[in-house]
């Protein structure tokens, strides 16, 4: 395992990107990042440009609109790509199934390393789930 490797996976940087939900799962993310859960303990910090982000954190459904540019984003990421699908949007359309601008789950365009479920997915388990992605590193 090279020294790359080892510091992004004791101190990961995410990218939180936001497809067009209900905002609940956006809601949670949000939570994980304040003092109550305080995930900078393990290292973990928002950043807003792909090219510094070790992980791609996905809440929404898959619409026309943003397929593009969350492909776009995904390839800008450095190698080794994490993802991970916050809610039951992105894995599968959820309330926004069968929507005319829905095109699918987020497996379809992008591989997913881990699924966090719930409408919205409590902190504890957006939590558990980027510990279990971080683990494939």
């Amino acid at each position: 395992m090279g020294l790359g490797s080892i510091f992004r996976k004791r101190s990961p940087w995410l990218l939180h990107f936001n497809t067009g939900g209900c905002n609940g799962c956006d809601i949670e993310v949000l939570a994980v990042l304040t003092p109550r859960y305080d995930v900078e303990r393990f290292g973990i910090q928002l950043r807003g440009s792909p090219r510094h982000a070790d992980v791609l954190v996905v809440t929404g459904p898959v619409t026309r609109q943003t397929k593009d540019r969350l492909i776009r984003i995904y390839e800008q990421m450095p190698e080794p790509k994490i993802v991970v699908a916050v809610g039951s949007c992105p894995a599968s359309g959820c309330a926004f199934y069968d929507c005319y601008n829905v095109l699918g789950p987020l497996n379809k365009f992008i591989p997913v390393d881990a699924y966090v479920p719930g409408c919205p997915p409590k902190p504890e388990a957006l939590i558990f789930a980027l510990i279990k992605a971080l683990e494939k590193v």
